[in-house]
């Protein structure tokens, strides 16, 4: 059995609601909710944040005794296990909808298929696939932590028209003009965390929070500093959570940032530099989904070089500022261009006098 155009239009719709919680959710995936019968759309909802009502209940809720009989078209599969809340798959059965069409399956292994499983068994016909890859790309994040025990990896970098990202002594504010930069918040602001280096705190003191759109939850600040230099003074230590990644032990230090929001992580690797692929396991058993990363060009090639990184989000100003300009990123020199990692553009588009490209890497052979 095919899906109609009326299921198109409701899912449509549910994947809409979804996104409302694109910036809250954290670490739970972005969920929406259509119950409907027929044309008629009886109740909707989505799920807000992590321990409130999944979107199957607010939209049960709205549909009190209209939900019998309908069809819940939810983006995410059902839950069938106890966390913060109670099974939805349970909520969907009480409520007693005839029908449960669903755009993707969970990949979280505590549901993976129990949910539909348990619907099913109910005498409730359930269909899968729905407008799927709409809301895979709405949890990429989710995916990626639940399938690779990592975040989804997101590389922000402003340059000119010669892919430099500031002077040679420096200076980089501005490269690109305020609807860029405010965009570039938008992008922060649907992060779990926000990741730089001590060379970029060194340089330009940063504050790293979300600030330029509505937000009303602060992304966690990560900071890399192998050797744990940072100053206390640091801006970044403004009171909301800060994750300091080193590759040394100083426990004076952590103790001191312990009183100001700020947890230490000693990873270290065998070049006495911050263990990156470690550090991606351990922001995703921290519930980290999307990582958004505003370094420099050291730090950006390091996470490169070691396939940290999986889209690059890329906004190119119309200027050109020189040679001896900083570039994106350290990498080695390549003798032959079947060595280069080869991405695929996602998304081009003018952001007032910029423009936008976001890119994917392809699996590294």
């Amino acid at each position: 059995m095919g899906f109609s155009a009326l299921d198109h239009q409701h899912m449509a719709r549910a994947l809409q609601l979804a996104e409302q919680g694109l910036c809250t959710t954290t670490p739970n995936p972005r969920v929406g909710c259509v119950i409907a019968q027929g044309d008629t759309i009886v109740g909707e909802g989505w799920h807000r944040r992590a321990g409130e009502a999944h979107a199957e209940v607010h939209a049960l809720r709205a549909a009190g005794a209209k939900a019998q009989g309908a069809t819940a078209y939810v983006t995410l599969e059902p839950c069938a296990h106890h966390g913060r809340t109670p099974p939805c798959a349970d909520a969907l059965i009480a409520a007693k909808v005839a029908r449960v069409v669903i755009a993707m399956g969970d990949p979280n292994p505590l549901v993976a298929g129990q949910g539909i499983a348990r619907l099913e068994q109910a005498g409730i016909p359930t269909q899968v696939g729905l407008l799927g890859a709409e809301a895979v790309e709405l949890n990429l994040g989710f995916v990626s932590r639940m399938t690779r025990s990592r975040p989804w990896v997101r590389l922000k970098a402003a340059t000119s028209l010669d892919g430099k990202t500031a002077l040679n002594n420096g200076v980089s504010q501005w490269i690109t003009g305020s609807a860029a930069r405010a965009d570039g918040h938008r992008w922060r602001a649907r992060a779990c965390a926000i990741l730089t280096g001590f060379g970029t705190v060194r340089a330009d003191d940063p504050l790293l929070t979300v600030r330029d759109v509505p937000c009303s939850r602060q992304p966690l600040r990560v900071l890399v500093d192998a050797r744990f230099e940072v100053s206390p003074t640091a801006r970044l230590f403004n009171g909301d959570p800060v994750l300091v990644v080193t590759a040394v032990s100083n426990p004076e230090k952590a103790t001191a940032l312990a009183g100001r929001n700020v947890d230490t992580l000693q990873l270290p690797n065998a070049h006495d530099k911050v263990d990156l692929p470690a550090l991606l396991s351990a922001l995703a058993q921290r519930g980290v989904n999307e990582l958004h990363v505003e370094a420099g060009f050291k730090l950006n090639g390091s996470l490169l070089r070691e396939n940290c990184v999986d889209e690059l989000l890329l906004y190119t100003a119309p200027m050109l500022v020189g040679d001896s300009a900083q570039g994106l990123f350290n990498l080695p020199e390549l003798t032959s261009l079947e060595h280069a990692r080869q991405l695929e553009w996602r998304d081009v588009r003018l952001i007032g006098k910029d423009v936008r490209l976001i890119g994917r890497f392809q699996p590294a052979d």
